[in-house]
């Protein structure tokens, strides 16, 4: 059974298929973020502190840490922001973390300082990529998040991008990377611009789980990207995903319809024994003197049933 490790400080956490759906908050990340990206440039950590406490506090398993302010400030150093962005988040929560950037000399710099054993975000199947991203997996032991396209870029063929995931698996073995290190992004293209992107996404799933063994992540409001409701899109295309095998995602655990469609993921899967996790959510709390009435009502409830 493929099992990913990650952890922080001192909690663990696994990715498996096996295992409950993990849920990399997705919130730190100043992309696309102009306020966030400013605040950072300006050592103003305000939104960050939170983003990572209302994260934690909504079911994130992990968090996801992103400091990338170029396009608010083309001169910031990123790799410096990177360590003091997650020294920070890691005083807040004990919460394993993914380290997040296309520069990997912010890898390195959040890999330095970090706690336990991150998740590195992310490598692509580009052999200059793997090349300087892979060694830096190997140094630290940790695992990656491998993006399914190349040089040739994102293919709309999801045989194309399944060969790509593999060419990546392939390579991090020369390096002595084992596959539940890696976790796939098979690449979840926008529904409103593709009629087939989500069948693409659960056939490549089960065939990635089932022919190459890894565990599976993704954007997963890609899929919503242009179209109304995006909640409700993203809720049901994360429960389906789940269902086919896939074991985690980038997501935003602040939303409540996404955050109720992976609870019941997880208990129709059989991740949630005695559905307690659905229950400690969604049962009502009763009132200071109603819990007993309500006992007492179905004891007498019963009884009468009973006599009948």
């Amino acid at each position: 059974m493929t099992r990913t490790v990650v952890s922080s400080a001192s909690k663990t956490v696994i990715i498996g298929f096996d295992q409950p759906f993990c849920v990399i908050g997705e919130r730190i990340n100043p992309t696309g973020r102009k306020k966030l990206a400013a605040e950072m440039v300006e050592g103003n950590f305000e939104m960050v502190t939170a983003d990572t406490l209302a994260q934690a506090a909504a079911g994130a398993t992990m968090l996801d840490v992103n400091a990338g302010v170029t396009a608010v400030d083309p001169n910031a150093t990123e790799p410096a922001l990177m360590a003091q962005t997650v020294k920070l988040v890691q005083s807040l929560v004990d919460l394993p973390l993914s380290i997040d950037s296309s520069v990997p000399a912010a890898l390195a710099a959040g890999l330095e300082v970090a706690n336990g054993r991150p998740l590195v975000n992310s490598v692509t199947g580009e052999v200059d990529r793997l090349e300087v991203v892979l060694p830096l997996i190997k140094k630290y032991n940790v695992p990656v998040v491998a993006i399914s396209n190349d040089e040739t870029g994102i293919s709309e063929d999801p045989d194309v991008r399944f060969e790509v995931a593999k060419k990546i698996v392939e390579h991090a073995a020369d390096y002595g990377i084992k596959p539940e290190d890696i976790v796939v992004d098979p690449l979840v293209m926008p529904i409103g611009a593709m009629n087939t992107a989500g069948r693409q996404v659960f056939q490549l799933v089960r065939r990635l789980r089932e022919e190459l063994k890894v565990n599976t992540t993704c954007g997963a409001s890609n899929i919503s990207f242009g179209i109304p409701n995006r909640r409700v899109m993203n809720a049901h295309f994360l429960s389906m995903a789940a269902a086919v095998g896939m074991t985690s995602a980038i997501m935003n655990p602040l939303h409540k319809e996404d955050m109720d469609a992976i609870r019941a993921a997880n208990t129709l899967n059989g991740h949630d024994p005695d559905c307690s996790e659905w229950l400690r959510v969604n049962r009502p709390v009763a009132a200071e003197g109603e819990a007993g009435r309500r006992r007492g009502g179905r004891r007498r409830g019963s009884a009468r049933a009973e006599s009948e």
